[in-house]
């Protein structure tokens, strides 16, 4: 059985609500894609905390992340945090995809055909049924 996942406190989501209210200008770019259902049909969620770590954008349907990396995450420093970040993402089965700022402003039309791409392997991927027996055999 997968770990549980923790609720957020009342400090992350008070840190999720703002950093919604502060998102930068790539953030408002690709949320103005995503937002209303106009990827796939599927509800995205911005800066969802995900304890302990709040999400730029997420699909709870296909437990997709997207998160997108300013020039402060190019430092080994900090691509050491994100690489232990998204490996405890992906221990919760979530994917997570990542842009950086450049990308956003310049090829957004890749980023969105990458999303898309992901997100539409995912909705066709079969999901695992339980056994007859219920516990597996």
């Amino acid at each position: 059985m997968p770990p549980r996942k923790p609720r957020p406190t009342p400090a992350q989501r008070q840190f999720a609500r703002h950093l919604r209210v502060k998102q930068t200008d790539c953030e408002l770019h690709v949320w103005q894609k995503l937002r209303a259902r106009q990827l796939l049909g599927l509800k995205f969620r911005r800066q969802h905390p995900n304890p302990p770590f709040v999400l730029d954008f997420y699909c709870v349907e296909l437990k997709l992340a997207i998160e997108l990396d300013g020039s402060q995450h190019f430092t080994a420093e900090q691509l050491a945090y994100d690489w232990r970040r998204t490996d405890h993402l992906q221990g919760l089965g979530i994917t997570v995809l990542r842009f950086n700022n450049r990308q956003v402003l310049e090829e957004m039309n890749g980023v969105l055909e990458e999303v898309y791409r992901v997100a539409e392997q995912m909705l066709e991927a079969p999901s695992p049924q339980p056994s007859p027996g219920g516990r597996g055999s």
